[in-house]
């Protein structure tokens, strides 16, 4: 049995040392170190051989299998080394060629516009302020006045998470960021519970909402929550601070309207609306045929939100704003489907630069 196994690996390494294509490689290893080949019947016949015999052939095979395999591996290597300097010979190289343009990386269009109105809030004194993405039931609701039967938590439609918490304050993806407002107001008021400081604030951030995706509405969206809490302010404040950055962000000529509308959290409430750049205000899918497309929500500040954020609403009063990033970046660049944003089409996004 042990000349056997010297016949096999003579044979074998002889054998290799004829081979210079790839393809007649892999028949090699096939035939010697495959299931069916002589050195695999010498592993099955093991259990054959008297007691004294079985150790010293059965560490030869295992000698000779590894000397094999070791070879093929040295083989395989030489070959592939060959095949590249074949390539290497028959490419022909033009070294005065121009090299070939790097990509150029570009910001996302709602990123852009995120960028801008951030640069418009921070000229007329607004810091930017960073709440968190999932919240409670207790702040994304219960502290902005929405009871726990209100119908306006049905217009939220909101996604609520499989997450440990009490019984009556579930964990969900907040549907707006004004808990932010509450979380903003409360560390305001920390600083000086006596006399808490006047707040400045835009708050932006992703939303989700679990509602029917159209050319105008997203399941995901992102918004920026705009918070001006202090002495003396009124409803004239907000309409000023809105239209001037309306002003600021589609040009001067751009035309606006003020409706009124309800939230729980601002009383009395307002929506912001903006002629359409898509359609010129003659009416499309983007602004329902209507000329306008809602940007934002407004209004003053509930006395009860004020109060739950820590400020007395005898002595301070405010106004909050939520804008939608989408729907302003849309009419920005005149875009005719919101989802275009989400689609991740380089021919789409390459547009923006």
């Amino acid at each position: 049995m042990l000349e056997q196994l010297n016949e096999i690996e003579q044979s074998a390494l002889s054998a290799l040392q004829q081979i210079e294509e790839e393809q007649a490689l892999e028949a090699w290893r096939v035939s010697y170190l495959g299931r069916n080949s002589p050195l695999m019947r010498v592993f099955d016949g093991l259990r054959s051989l008297p007691n004294e015999e079985r150790p010293q052939v059965g560490r030869r095979a295992n000698e000779v299998k590894r000397a094999l395999e070791e070879a093929y591996q040295q083989k395989a290597e030489t070959l592939r080394q060959v095949a590249l300097q074949r390539a290497l010979q028959s490419e022909r190289l033009d070294v005065t060629l121009p090299g070939r343009p790097l990509a150029r990386g570009r910001l996302h269009p709602l990123n852009q516009t995120l960028r801008r109105i951030f640069a418009i809030f921070a000229e007329m004194g607004f810091q930017v302020y960073r709440s968190r993405d999932i919240e409670s039931d207790e702040y994304n609701f219960q502290l902005l006045n929405f009871p726990p039967h209100h119908p306006a938590r049905e217009m939220q439609d909101s996604f609520y998470l499989d997450l440990p918490h009490p019984p009556d304050n579930p964990v969900l993806f907040r549907t707006h960021t004004s808990p932010g407002q509450i979380r903003a107001m409360r560390e305001f008021v920390a600083l000086n519970p006596a006399d808490p400081p006047p707040v400045r604030i835009v708050l932006p951030g992703m939303c989700a909402r679990y509602e029917q995706i159209t050319a105008r509405s997203e399941i995901q969206f992102q918004q920026v929550e705009g918070l001006a809490v202090g002495k003396a302010i009124t409803f004239s404040d907000l309409k000023g601070t809105l239209e001037d950055f309306a002003r600021r962000m589609f040009g001067g000529g751009v035309r606006s309207r003020f409706r009124a509308s309800h939230f729980p959290f601002t009383e009395p409430s307002a929506e912001m609306d903006i002629e359409c750049f898509v359609c010129g205000g003659a009416g499309c899918a983007v602004c329902k045929r209507s000329g306008w497309l809602e940007i934002l929500g407004c209004g003053m500040v509930h006395p009860v939100v004020l109060e739950n954020g820590g400020y007395d609403p005898r002595r301070y009063t405010g106004f909050a704003f939520g804008m939608g990033v989408e729907r302003i970046t849309l009419l920005r660049y005149g875009i005719e489907d919101i989802r275009y944003f989400y689609s991740n089409d380089l021919r789409f996004l390459e547009q923006f630069v």
